[in-house]
């Protein structure tokens, strides 16, 4: 049976989800970005891509029930030395009839979510796309308020101010920015989608903290993943139909002949692109595990100008003023949301010295 983490494992957990939520926040939008600049045409495509990756989450997920299973069996030895017969009963799910309904409804969610997102992507360059869903931790801490009473501070609300604002001033001149060729109304709608992204993703984020917090079982890290497998094998599902429709399916190959890069390394590009954005989601829900859907969204927006900057060294896109103004209001925002909770943290050890005894005896 596994047990609920401690205090010190989670803090540990949250520092690992935080690196892989970095590496796939900055790397999906650009190798994305890298699949249509080089020819790649297919919205569906590029949708399906963000979730495809969902078995790489089988491997942990065995390595865990093997684990599992051979704790039982030492503690069955324990008990009886003498016991031949296999009385393992491990389970190999662990997840309720409850928690899968509610990660199947945030999987359609999230099939939707990343079409919207793949048409910005397609549309607007990556530093502007970038920008723009910052715009999501708006959304998200209005969720996260309604949905699970998410409590805020000064330096919260400073900081959700600031990254949205940020968000704002790229808005309000990001008509300069279009792409060489792109139709004025394509890019309005791409612009329009990617801020209908950051909306749904706003309200994703605090339902998987409101389906931790009823989900009347002991949430351990190998049901998050069992989650995060399940809800992007919906998310795919989702996009698979869209591609089915548009035929996307059988324009793959035609596709890959033309690809700038050579047909070698379109597929190359795919598989790449299904990895990276695996990592996201991963490190997106591992976070609200560790610590609230708040933290995660604020991560995501901070590490927007990180996508922005390397989508100016890689791809040659304009830094403009109100680029650079965005990127400081977002660099300004995480340090008054970091101050704010270092200082929290701080104030709470004061109050409850006894508690990190406590965790120190705790098994993780």
């Amino acid at each position: 049976m596994e047990t609920q983490v401690s205090s010190r494992m989670k803090k540990f957990l949250l520092v690992i989800n935080c690196i892989i939520l970095a590496i796939g926040n900055c790397g999906g939008p650009l190798i994305t970005r890298l699949y249509f600049i080089k020819g790649g045409k297919r919205i569906w495509l590029s949708s399906w891509l963000e979730t495809a990756g969902w078995p790489i989450i089988l491997i942990p997920l065995a390595f865990s029930y093997f684990n599992r299973r051979k704790s039982q069996d030492k503690m069955l030895a324990t008990y009886d030395n003498n016991n031949n017969n296999d009385n393992n009963n491990t389970k190999v799910v662990l997840m309720t009839p409850r928690i899968l309904i509610a990660s199947i409804g945030i999987g359609v969610l999230t099939g939707v979510d990343n079409y919207l997102y793949a048409y910005g992507v397609a549309k607007l360059p990556v530093s502007t796309s970038a920008l723009l869903i910052a715009s999501q931790l708006a959304f998200t801490a209005g969720f996260a308020f309604l949905l699970v009473k998410q409590k805020f501070t000064a330096y919260s609300i400073n900081s959700i101010f600031l990254l949205t604002l940020g968000a704002v001033v790229l808005a309000l001149h990001a008509n300069g920015d279009r792409p060489n060729g792109e139709p004025k109304k394509e890019y309005v709608l791409g612009f329009i989608l990617t801020l209908g992204a950051a909306a749904l993703y706003g309200l994703i984020l605090p339902l998987f903290e409101l389906m931790y917090k009823k989900a009347k079982q002991s949430i351990t890290y190998t049901l998050v993943l069992e989650i995060q497998a399940v809800y992007c094998f919906f998310g795919t599902v989702v996009c698979t139909i869209g591609m089915i429709i548009n035929k996307d399916f059988q324009a793959i190959s035609r596709e890959a002949k033309a690809f700038e890069l050579g047909e070698g390394r379109y597929y190359i590009v795919i598989v790449w692109s299904a990895i990276l954005w695996q990592c996201f989601f991963l490190g997106a829900i591992g976070v609200v595990y560790s610590s609230s859907s708040l933290v995660s969204g604020i991560l995501i927006t901070v590490l927007l100008p990180a996508t922005e900057i390397l989508g100016v060294v890689f791809y040659g896109e304009k830094f403009t003023a109100e680029k650079g103004v965005s990127l400081v209001l977002s660099i300004w925002g995480f340090i008054s949301y970091l101050y704010g909770d270092v200082k929290g943290s701080k104030k709470t050890e004061n109050q409850y010295p006894e508690q990190e005894m406590i965790d120190k005896t705790c098994t993780p």
